[in-house]
Parts: structure tokens; C-alpha cells; sequence
């Protein structure tokens, strides 16, 4: 008796769960088709399509106020109120955040340094305390739908990506400080900083020197607890 009656609640309880986790699944493929995958300069990485709608921005998300709108970024995606909600957004030209998420691609486009994720640019600027989102670099392509800067194809990068992973927990704002404490380091110990034209060096000796100053970096960031590929 007891067994048939623990027979039939289990029964019963795996008829009420089914429905849900048949939502659940649909719920996932849903927010899957709602991705896009970014390749860009190697970043590989998923992040919501803009337009997705959210009921709700992530609890660390940053406020960001800029023209009198307030908007949210987290993990290098940017929302804006919509409706009862949020909905994802390109993020306008000129607006600062203070942190990027670690998985920031570093790159040097047309003798610029560049952080890059989510088809958006960004350049850091120590004095204002954060990275701003700036125009595609000349070449390159901005978010979806719209041309490269100058209507050709995209430029070839002029030096490695770095990429850093932090061995000893650094904070983003750490690891912000210290990528930028380092390339100051390496332009200053080699004479050849990436963000001038032909990194400020005559061009025939433009490559030797940038090798010169990704080693050093590299030393710069190791030394500091990180790895570096």
C-alpha cells in the first residue's frame, strides 16, 4: 500500500517536472540563438545580440551615466532601460567606463593601442580613469550592419594581441594599472611606443623595436603575477 502510494507521488511529481524542463530547455535554446560570436582580432567570445531584451541587468553591472541617460555595462556588454526591462545596445562614441572585463583584447591598429570587445573599441586614458569607446579604428568595421570606417576591408593588425590572466586574483582595476604601467615601462626601455605612428621609430627599424617592446612588456606583466600569451 504504501509502496503504490510512493509509486504514484513519484509519478505524479515527474509529470509536473517534465513541462519545466521542457521550458527550461526551450528557455536555453532561446537565449542561445540570441548570441553572436565574436572573432574579431581572436576574441572569441559570446555575447548577447543587440536588441536582446533582458528583464533584468546583471547585479554587478556598472552605471554609467552619459547624457543624462543612465546605462549599465557589464562584461563588456551595454544596456539601456527599454519597457519593463533592459535591451542590449551598441554604446555611444565618447562614453567612459572605468573597467573592461579581463578578456579585453589588446591590440595596435595604425600604430593605436586599442582594447576590443563586443565589436566596440576602446582606448584607456589614465587621467580620466577609464577606457572610452572610441570610433573603429580607420579600416576596421564598427557593430554589426554597419561599413568599415572608410568602406575597404579591415586593416591587418601592426603587432600581436596580448593576452593576460591573472595568477594572483588581481582585481580588474589592477590588472588595468598594471597593463598600463607596463607599456609605459617597455616604450620607455625600448624608445618605441605602439601608439605613435611607426612607434615613434624611422620604419626600417620599426619591427626589430616593436619586438624589442613586446619582450619587454611581456617581462614587465610576468614579473607582476601574470601570465602573458
Amino acid at each position: 500500500m504504501n509502496l503504490t502510494r510512493y509509486g504514484l507521488i513519484a509519478a505524479l511529481s515527474i509529470a509536473l517536472l517534465a513541462p519545466t524542463l521542457s521550458q527550461a530547455d526551450r528557455h536555453d535554446d532561446r537565449d542561445h540563438r540570441n548570441e553572436h560570436y565574436d572573432v574579431r582580432h581572436g576574441h572569441n567570445h559570446y555575447y548577447p545580440a543587440r536588441g536582446f531584451e533582458v528583464r533584468a541587468v546583471p547585479r554587478e553591472a556598472r552605471v554609467v551615466v552619459w547624457g543624462g541617460e543612465r546605462l549599465w555595462f557589464h562584461e563588456g556588454v551595454w544596456y539601456r532601460p527599454h519597457g519593463h526591462g533592459f535591451v542590449v545596445i551598441a554604446p555611444p562614441f565618447g562614453v567612459f567606463v572605468p573597467v573592461l572585463p579581463a578578456f579585453a583584447t589588446l591590440v595596435v591598429l595604425g600604430g593605436i593601442q586599442y582594447y576590443y570587445a563586443n565589436d566596440v573599441y576602446y582606448r584607456y586614458y589614465p587621467e580620466q580613469g577609464g577606457y572610452q569607446v572610441v570610433a573603429p579604428p580607420e579600416g576596421e568595421a564598427g557593430p554589426p550592419g554597419q561599413p568599415p570606417a572608410y568602406g575597404g576591408p579591415p586593416a591587418p593588425p601592426t603587432s600581436d594581441n596580448i593576452f593576460i590572466y591573472p595568477k594572483n586574483g588581481q582585481t580588474p582595476d589592477q590588472q588595468a594599472r598594471d597593463r598600463y604601467e607596463c607599456h609605459r615601462w617597455a616604450a620607455d626601455q625600448t624608445q618605441f611606443d605602439p601608439t605613435r605612428p611607426s612607434g615613434g621609430v624611422p620604419p626600417e627599424a620599426a619591427a626589430t623595436k616593436r619586438a624589442d617592446y613586446m619582450r619587454a612588456q611581456q617581462a614587465c606583466l610576468e614579473a607582476r603575477g601574470y601570465t602573458v600569451k
